[in-house]
């Protein structure tokens, strides 16, 4: 699980350097965005994900990797939105972003760290393409619940859902780095 936890850690590191560069070229422009925007968005990416895993042959000239890591970032954006709500003018600044970022993140992480300690680490097992689906399966959840106004009668809301998802991605993406190293 020390394993785990340092891998996790390089990959929201890899991520968070993205997300803070971005946040200095665009400043806070994703806020204005509602969570179904932010929920296709993350189809998106993974949708093509799961065409690179099925296609032959790809006509852009990017990997997985990328697509994972926006997966992750979008998905942190769309916990920020729910905590704080939707604006119609940018809001906040980099340090301001980059808090809410770790504050989700840790929240999120302390989730797999426990569920990882219940399924003993069995996402390990598991092959990319299968975490690309679960991805999927759970946007089509976030979707429903998006389309029901966000009322559930026995499930997770939707920060569960996000936070699965990050944790799925991450995963994903430590299975690339491994398999660079095999």
């Amino acid at each position: 699980m020390k394993q785990t936890s340092a891998q996790y850690d390089a990959v929201i590191t890899t991520c968070r350097d993205l997300f803070s560069k971005k946040m200095s070229d665009y400043g806070s422009a994703w806020r204005i965005l509602r969570l179904p925007s932010l929920t296709d968005q993350i189809f998106i990416k993974a949708q093509r994900i799961r065409g690179l895993q099925e296609n032959a042959v790809h006509k852009i000239d990017e990997d997985e990797s990328a697509e994972f890591i926006g997966i992750i970032n979008y998905s942190v954006m769309a916990l920020i939105q729910l905590e704080k709500g939707v604006v119609e003018q940018p809001d906040l600044n980099l340090e301001e972003a980059l808090e809410a970022y770790d504050r989700h993140v840790k929240i999120t992480k302390e989730l797999m760290l426990n569920k990882n300690h219940d399924y003993g680490e069995a996402w390990r097992d598991m092959r990319i393409s299968s975490l690309t689906d679960l991805i999927l399966q759970k946007l089509l959840r976030v979707k429903q619940i998006e389309n029901n106004k966000g009322k559930t009668l026995v499930s997770e809301g939707i920060d569960a859902n996000y936070q699965d998802m990050i944790n799925y991605a991450v995963f994903a993406l430590i299975h690339i780095e491994e398999s660079k190293t095999e």
